[in-house]
């Protein structure tokens, strides 16, 4: 597994300094602990996802832990949306968390008593059809984390509902009972997290890399959608996930998020940015960093990083000879 290296330009002689969302139990300090591991850090547990990456931004944090991605619901919009406008922030990791949920109640609460479950809204996603099997008319209420609606009603103090769906964990933690394991619809499910600095130094490419984006499109142009996915295409660069998400300055414009296979160091990643500049008037750079699972691409004939070099070696050629047919 890839490990995580505090730069020490970041921190100096202290401690790292961790954001995540919080509070304590939630799945993303599972992911913060797969970063941390028996390193002596400080952390800060956040309201939520914003609030997280604010400190980065701020100088009060120096990394922050973030969920990016769900195998169910797809992308957090809230990481995202942040991400992708204000002051520049990196993705430099991912870590992947297997997701499993409880759920609970204060002790002596039985499960035909539930009328009102709080969690957050990828949690009740994700275990919706469960729910609407076992418990009829039961309805949702929102919560900023999983673990966060376990400390709530945890609390003592009276709640608009009754159930929570959280970790094990979460409600070992709080003191809750469990009223029922496995609840989820989906048994393999994952969320993919990020941890997130200020621009520095890449991470090393590793041959098995990952690199995030966000474009704009030209306004009003048939085919803009294409020309934007060629210069992946013609360069050989798959995308393992792009997801639209609306400008906000007016109906109808969107701009897209991206994760590209390969490194900023990848010469077929340099010429399909390279490209991507020329016809997107907006190309944002969100890192590159290993990927969690190890796996390495698969690259088309023409594609290596050799022949993008002989390539332009030859261009070199003719540009000094006047002349060359290789």
């Amino acid at each position: 597994m890839t490990t995580h290296t505090t730069d020490p330009s970041r921190t100096g002689s202290r401690r790292p300094r961790y954001a995540y969302l919080g509070p304590e139990g939630t799945f993303t300090e599972s992911a913060l602990l797969q970063v941390t591991g028996g390193e002596d850090t400080e952390s800060f547990p956040c309201s939520d996802v914003v609030t997280a990456l604010e400190m980065v931004r701020a100088g009060t944090a120096d990394y922050a832990v973030v969920p990016i991605e769900n195998s169910v619901e797809g992308g957090v919009n809230a990481t995202l949306d942040t991400l992708s406008t204000g002051e520049p922030l990196l993705i430099v990791r991912e870590m992947l968390v297997p997701v499993a949920f409880v759920l609970c109640a204060l002790p002596g609460t039985r499960l035909e008593d539930v009328r009102q479950i709080s969690t957050h809204p990828h949690a009740w996603a994700q275990c919706r059809g469960w729910i609407g099997r076992n418990l009829d008319g039961v309805t949702h209420v929102p919560a900023t984390s999983t673990a966060s609606a376990a400390a709530l009603l945890a609390s003592g103090e009276p709640q608009s509902f009754d159930a929570a769906l959280c970790s094990e964990l979460s409600a070992r933690e709080y003191g809750l009972e469990v009223l029922a394991s496995g609840v989820a619809d989906n048994p393999n499910a994952v969320t993919r997290f990020v941890l997130v600095a200020t621009p520095g130094h890449l991470p090393e490419p590793t041959g098995a890399d990952k690199t995030t984006l966000m474009a704009h499109l030209p306004d009003n142009e048939a085919g803009a959608l294409l020309r934007m996915l060629e210069q992946f295409a013609t360069r050989g660069v798959n995308l393992s996930r792009i997801e639209s998400r609306p400008i906000g300055d007016s109906l109808g414009r969107y701009s897209f998020s991206i994760d590209a296979e390969g490194h900023l160091a990848d010469e077929r990643v340099q010429a399909a940015l390279v490209g991507l500049h020329r016809v997107c008037p907006i190309v944002r750079f969100m890192g590159s960093y290993p990927r969690a699972d190890g796996v390495r691409p698969r690259l088309l004939p023409g594609t290596t990083d050799a022949d993008f070099r002989a390539a332009r070696d030859w261009v070199t050629s003719l540009l000094g000879s006047g002349s060359g047919s290789e």
